[in-house]
C-alpha cells in the first residue's frame, strides 16, 4: 500500500469519526418531546406537542402569555357544526387535570379523562361566545397554576 492510500484511508476514518461524533452531539442536544394532544373531527385529526411546557412544572403568567402568541405554530382542522369534536390528551396531561379554553376563555370544567367530546356547533355559537368562522381552542394542563398549553384552530366547514 502506498503512502497516498494510507493518508486517504486515515482521512476517511477521521471524517467518519467526526460525522458520528457530530451526530451524537446533535441527538444529545434534542429536547425531550412533550406530551401530545389530538383533535379529531369525523375522519380527520390533527395533533400537536405543547406550545408551552416545562416538563410538568408550573408556568408563570409571562410564559403563558408568550406562548399564546405563537399563532404560526397552531394547527387547524375544519369542523362541520353537525359533527362531534373529540379531544384526546396524553395520560400525563390527564393526570394533572386539564380544561378547554376557547379564544382564551375557560370553556369546560377540569377533567382527568384522556378524552372528551363536544358538539361542533358549540364552537360557532353566539350563546357560548364562540361566534365567527374560526376559533382558537387550547388545552391547558393544570389550572392554578397552568403546566402546559396546546392550541388548535377550529375552522367552520
Amino acid at each position: 500500500m502506498t503512502t497516498l492510500q494510507s493518508v486517504v484511508r486515515r482521512r476517511r476514518a477521521v471524517a467518519a469519526a467526526g460525522a458520528v461524533s457530530a451526530g451524537l452531539l446533535v441527538l444529545s442536544a434534542c429536547e425531550k418531546p412533550t406530551p401530545v394532544a389530538t383533535v379529531t373531527v369525523g375522519r380527520g385529526s390533527v395533533n400537536s406537542e405543547a406550545l408551552c411546557y416545562n416538563d410538568g412544572k408550573a408556568l408563570d403568567a409571562k410564559s403563558l402569555a408568550k406562548c399564546s402568541k405563537k399563532a404560526g405554530d397552531i394547527k387547524s382542522i375544519k369542523v362541520d357544526p353537525d359533527q362531534t369534536v373529540r379531544f384526546g390528551v396524553d395520560p400525563k396531561i390527564a393526570d394533572a387535570g386539564w380544561v378547554l379554553l376557547v379564544n382564551g376563555r375557560q370553556f369546560t370544567d377540569k377533567s382527568t379523562k384522556t378524552y372528551t367530546t363536544i358538539p361542533g356547533s358549540a364552537f360557532f355559537n353566539v350563546q357560548y361566545g364562540t361566534q365567527g368562522d374560526t376559533n382558537t381552542v387550547s388545552i391547558q394542563m393544570g389550572q392554578n397554576p397552568a403546566k402546559g398549553l396546546w392550541s388548535f384552530k377550529l375552522k367552520k366547514a
